[in-house]
């Protein structure tokens, strides 16, 4: 997911850029905007953190892109391209250390493992918006 503050920047096209460029195939994309609900239905592993209204106020500021991805080792291989989640710890190059202003605001979601990929896919996309 491309997150709001990222969409707000215009960085939507340089971080789809380098998606590609990595080597993975866009299956499903869509630009939506979450309401404060759906944000805290998507989220909801983080509703007992100190950080989850926040959390859902931000991610629902504004339009977001959600896609889904594939690519062999697609999960970690996503998470070595954005970075770490405080984009000033984050590697040089990766999406957050260009593209991410705080570790609330780090211009991109990616699924942890597997398993959450293929729930936050159908969170987000029909099985008739995605084109394998």
């Amino acid at each position: 997911m491309i997150k709001p503050d990222a969409v707000r920047a215009g960085h939507i096209g340089n971080i789809l850029q380098m998606i590609t460029a990595a080597g993975f195939r866009i299956v499903a994309m869509k630009l939506t905007q979450m309401t404060k609900e759906r944000a805290g239905q998507f989220y909801a592993v983080h509703r007992e953190r100190p950080f989850y209204d926040e959390l859902c106020t931000f991610m629902s500021s504004g339009p977001i892109v959600a896609a889904i991805l594939e690519k062999e080792n697609a999960v970690e291989e996503f998470r070595k391209l954005i970075g770490a989640t405080d984009p000033a710890k984050a590697e040089p190059g990766t999406i957050r250390s260009l593209y991410g202003t705080s570790v609330g605001e780090n211009a991109v979601h990616g699924s942890d493992s597997d398993e959450n990929a293929a729930i936050e896919s159908a969170f987000h996309f029909s099985g008739m918006e995605i084109y394998c």
